[in-house]
């Protein structure tokens, strides 16, 4: 039986915890406090050092979910969680003042993990704010050279997530994602 470990990133209120609490066939263990800086203008509760949980595969493989904090003053736990990962799910915030900005943010911060594995793009919020369109976030990708798999999810909503981590297992390996 293998087991493969998956990172969930990306910034503050992005929807990390909510997927993987979607995802997880077992109670996902969260690590949330308090909000006590300019987070708590966005939710009450802010992830300090990780989320977890794990999704059971038919074959009675296993996948394990990392979520990192969001914020960077917890980035000393993001070096901690991708170890033994095989690729990573960014989500974005489309509502976020620049949600390029984090892209490229999260992109060079796990930038090495990145180039020796894999990462699939999950916007999060399109419900609410419609731009920048999926063929925005395309085309902010086609200097870089790389071509992620990109979707509007809602991190609420299985079926969103389980897209997101089966095209991230299809891009590392087309033999996973069956």
């Amino acid at each position: 039986m293998s087991q493969y470990k998956i990172i969930f990133t990306g910034p503050v209120g992005a929807g990390k915890t909510t997927a993987i609490h979607s995802i997880s066939d077992v109670p996902p263990v969260k690590t949330d406090a308090l909000a006590s800086d300019m987070t708590k203008s966005r939710k009450a509760a802010t992830t300090v050092a990780m989320d977890y949980g794990v999704m059971n595969l038919s074959d009675g493989e296993k996948i394990h979910l990392y979520g990192t904090p969001g914020q960077e003053r917890f980035d000393f736990m993001w070096d901690i969680l991708i170890n033994g990962g095989i690729g990573l799910i960014l989500l974005l915030d489309n509502t976020r003042a620049d949600p390029f900005k984090d892209m490229k943010f999260f992109m060079d911060s796990f930038g090495d993990f990145i180039s020796k594995t894999s990462v699939a793009i999950g916007v999060t919020q399109m419900d609410l704010s419609t731009k920048p369109t999926i063929a925005d976030y395309h085309t902010q990708f086609q200097a870089s050279g790389l071509k992620p798999p990109i979707f509007a999810v809602d991190a609420r909503v299985r079926n969103d997530v389980s897209l997101l981590v089966q095209s991230l297992l299809y891009s590392l390996d087309p033999g996973l994602a069956e």
